[in-house]
């Protein structure tokens, strides 16, 4: 079996043992904390496959650093708490007896292709044979860590600001979040962007620029920023918060 196929197999049966389990809790939102591990189980298992090498043992460790993070913060935020209300409308659209069925494709295979098609810059470090680093992995580590500081600290700030109840009901306007609305989601698209300059020394690295461009719509006009910014409207002041802070791109 390739490296590429083993992946694919892989993550489908991750998403499947994943959607499994939420039918059995009935909550579709356990997938979002698997979201960014499926990433790790691309490159791991693609990686193990194609034999490990000094170049994918390093962009291996910088995805799991971020996936096990993330997976963890979106863990602990949800302990407990009822499904996520994208999902409850759903359910309820569909009915009980036909979502459980409906949210396998429409939720758990669509996130695992997805993952498939973003995972491209990782499919081709899992294949480099260089037993070294290049100008290129550093700088694409540098980028990282950018995007990695801003998504996690966005995240603590945030998480330390609704723990205090004295907050219930205002908006998060310091810190990152006076230089952007949306901190963490800059960070994910900018570490994926960081990602894939690793890999542009690599036969077809290059060419997977389609990966952290996706990604960053998605984070931008579909699953992130703009189905958040609809929600938010409605509180107080946030239009004022929007006409002082970007949306995305931090300002300076």
């Amino acid at each position: 079996m390739t490296p590429i196929l083993a992946a694919a197999l892989a993550l489908f049966v991750v998403v499947t043992l994943v959607w499994i389990v939420s039918v059995f809790k009935k909550d579709v939102s356990i997938v979002d904390p698997c979201w960014a591990p499926l990433f790790l189980v691309v490159i791991a298992t693609a990686s193990t496959v194609a034999g490990w090498t000094v170049s994918n043992v390093f962009l291996t460790c910088l995805v799991g650093l971020w996936a096990i993070r993330l997976g963890l913060h979106l863990t602990i935020r949800g302990w407990g708490e009822p499904e996520d209300f994208r999902y409850q409308a759903f359910r309820r659209r569909f009915g009980p007896q036909r979502y459980w069925w409906f949210s396998y494709v429409q939720v758990f295979l669509l996130q695992g292709a997805l993952a498939f098609v973003i995972s491209a810059p990782l499919q081709v470090a899992a294949l480099s044979r260089r037993d070294g680093l290049s100008a290129f992995d550093l700088a694409g580590a540098v980028v990282f860590a950018i995007g990695f500081y801003f998504e996690a600290r966005a995240d603590w700030e945030l998480t330390r600001f609704k723990a205090n109840p004295g907050n219930k009901g205002k908006l998060l306007t310091t810190g990152l979040w006076a230089r952007s609305r949306h901190p963490n989601y800059f960070g994910n698209a900018l570490l994926w962007w960081g990602l894939w300059i690793c890999v542009l020394d690599e036969p077809w690295g290059g060419a997977t620029v389609f990966a952290p461009a996706l990604m960053t719509f998605l984070l931008l006009r579909v699953s992130g920023v703009s189905l958040l910014e609809r929600h938010m409207k409605a509180k107080p002041g946030y239009e004022d918060y929007m006409r002082e802070t970007p949306a995305f791109l931090p300002k300076l």
